[in-house]
């Protein structure tokens, strides 16, 4: 199982930039929780971070023959990126939306996204936890996991 998970504009900055929305946890432990489950749940990933648009649509492209399941946090491209929904629809795998705030609970501005068109899930107002719950999703819909879980996850996740 493959799975590609794509943080958009301002995620590197996560753990400094509005920790009352969106916490302390950095990107770089989020990416290290995230490896820890993926050992576990047999998964190879590809976790990237990019400010500019046509970055994440080039690695959006790779991902057709490079993953099975894309996870992405559009973060604000959510909202205005008709061009990231397009890529997203020429991929053939499962497609989760994460989003570390419950965006549904927001101003007006962050309450729509647009690449919600082209997912299969959205997962939101978990905060980092959200990551992980895509990916155990990811291998759901991929019918890659077993009915029940390995039993380090069962154990308590990273």
């Amino acid at each position: 199982m493959r799975i590609m998970i794509l943080n958009g504009p301002n995620m590197n900055l996560l753990g400094v930039r509005e920790p009352h929305i969106y916490g302390t946890t950095t990107l770089a432990e989020v990416e290290a929780r995230c490896r820890s489950v993926a050992a576990v749940i047999g998964a190879t990933l590809a976790f990237r971070q990019s400010n500019h648009e046509g970055e994440l649509i080039d690695w959006i492209h790779a991902a057709r023959s490079e993953a099975d399941a894309i996870i992405i946090n559009p973060a604000a491209f959510s909202f205005t990126s008709i061009a990231i929904l397009d890529a997203l629809k020429t991929f053939e795998g499962p497609v989760i939306e994460v989003h570390m705030s419950n965006i549904h609970a927001r101003d007006a501005l962050h309450r729509h996204s647009l690449i919600s068109g082209a997912a299969k899930a959205v997962i939101c107002g978990l905060g980092p936890f959200g990551y992980i719950a895509a990916m155990l999703s990811a291998g759901h819909l991929l019918k890659k996991l077993p009915d029940s879980l390995p039993a380090p996850l069962r154990a308590g996740l990273p």
